[in-house]
């Protein structure tokens, strides 16, 4: 089955998307752009999005399909980010705590 392909990417950026978000959705849609009607490709990149950066989860079938399709272009993904800083939450309470306390660090 053929789709049209001749449809631009780079007009699904949205000017708040952070650089590494959007060239990985960019890479996801390039990817894949000869596979999906333009459509349906957008949803699934939007849920390869949701789901790589918000930590959100869809019905299995879904998950699957994303997952497989993401599989090269998440592991570089993954990679880079091992190296850089991790957020950590901590409650208000303990950070309150801690602010009274006059420590930086919390536990």
């Amino acid at each position: 089955m053929s789709f049209d392909t001749n449809w631009d990417v780079e007009k699904y950026k949205s000017e708040f998307d952070a650089e590494d978000h959007w060239n990985l959705r960019k890479s996801f849609l390039l990817a894949h752009k000869d596979k999906y009607p333009e459509e349906k490709l957008i949803c699934l990149a939007q849920v390869f999005y949701n789901v790589e950066f918000l930590g959100c989860r869809y019905p299995e079938k879904t998950m699957k399909l994303v997952e497989e399709l993401s599989k090269d272009i998440a592991a570089e993904h993954r990679e880079e980010k091992k190296s850089k800083l991790q957020r950590t939450f901590v409650t208000a309470s303990d950070a309150a705590g801690a602010r009274v306390k006059g420590t930086k660090h919390i536990k």
